[in-house]
């Protein structure tokens, strides 16, 4: 197959050069609901065309190679005195595959505990490109299935207006549950 960037044959979407230069991570931080950090590795502007393959089967191997190239790599140096819950926002099932999913499976680690099917929207409504006041109006209501550890990760791939993880935050809260942090693929804020 060929590179999606360079054109080169690749055994991979992205071959290893091109994931080097173009998909290196960067940290990009900021806060939501509680004073909770939002951890980003790419500005959205950089990964769109990337990020917008979740709406179709190649979707799948190119969010795992963005997976693999920032949470995969931030999770070798996290540690933590416990065990960490890491819950994907929505992990329902899209062409084959969830994309929060595929993130929140790179977390696996020592400390973290990846668990799916844990926080799910009950409203389906997409919220790709949609206004601020759209997305007010059209909350996600999420239901948050048992899991034992108390302090969460919660995984999403973009953070726009950052309302879907308030919403996310506030409902683990309603479970007695700690967020501590957020991790999302790309930061839309960003210029």
């Amino acid at each position: 197959m060929r590179c999606m960037v360079c054109e080169s044959l690749s055994f991979w979407h992205i071959c290893s050069p091109c994931q080097e230069t173009f998909l290196t991570p960067s940290i990009y931080k900021r806060k939501i609901f509680n004073n909770i950090e939002v951890i980003s590795f790419y500005k959205y502007s950089e990964i769109k065309d990337l990020l917008h393959t979740k709406h179709t089967d190649l979707g799948y191997y190119i969010y795992s190679i963005l997976a693999k190239n920032s949470f995969k790599k931030f999770i070798q140096n996290f540690k933590f005195q416990y065990s960490v819950a890491s819950i994907a926002v929505d992990d329902h099932i899209h062409n084959g595959y969830s994309h929060t999913a595929i993130l929140n499976r790179e977390l696996k680690s020592e400390f973290i505990k990846p668990y799916f099917n844990k926080l799910r929207a009950k409203n389906r409504i997409s919220y790709s490109g949609k206004s601020k006041e759209f997305r007010l109006l059209h909350p996600r209501e999420f239901s948050v299935n048992k899991f034992k550890e108390q302090d969460v990760i919660l995984v999403d791939d973009i953070i726009t207006t950052g309302f879907t993880l308030n919403q996310a935050v506030a409902s683990m809260k309603e479970q007695k549950k700690n967020p501590i942090l957020c991790l999302t693929l790309a930061d839309a804020s960003l210029k």
